[in-house]
């Protein structure tokens, strides 16, 4: 099984988010006192690490997609959104792209209540797997490592 974890947490001076990879997980730790402005700017930078330190690819129309590939190569993006209300998590997906919005208002903790489902949705729709060590990782895997 495939999991990307976020999690709101005191982190050191001076961070705002961290990630941590292992069999079939990406952990992501987002400071609690953090504000919306402040996380989805760091999570932007912390995405892209872990996406060029990672090994995630996206399935998209039969293509693999990997953080190399040319024409689209795989990112995440936070962004506030436009919306006025909005809702606190809102993911759009496209070949290389996953796109969170965040609402304007969102306190960590509810941020990461509300994106862990979702992305537990975006996942379960079978375009991504992880090379784990020689190993392909689909949320079809078992024993993958849990939080």
């Amino acid at each position: 099984m495939l999991r990307a974890v976020y999690e709101a947490a005191d982190l050191g001076p001076g961070l705002i988010s961290d990630w941590h990879e292992d069999r079939g997980l990406l952990q992501i730790t987002v400071a609690r006192n953090a504000t919306p402005q402040q996380f989805t700017q760091s999570l932007n930078r912390t995405l892209a690490a872990a996406l060029a330190g990672a090994h995630w690819y996206q399935v998209w129309r039969g293509e693999v997609v990997s953080i190399a590939s040319p024409s689209s190569p795989l990112r995440v993006r936070f962004q506030i959104s436009d919306f006025n209300p909005a809702p606190v998590v809102e993911i759009r997906e496209r070949k290389g792209l996953v796109t969170v919005h965040v609402s304007r208002t969102a306190q960590a903790a509810e941020f990461v209540h509300a994106l862990n489902p979702a992305v537990g949705e975006l996942l379960a729709g079978g375009q991504w797997f992880q090379h784990w060590e020689g190993e392909i990782v689909t949320m079809d895997s078992p024993d993958a490592a849990l939080v």
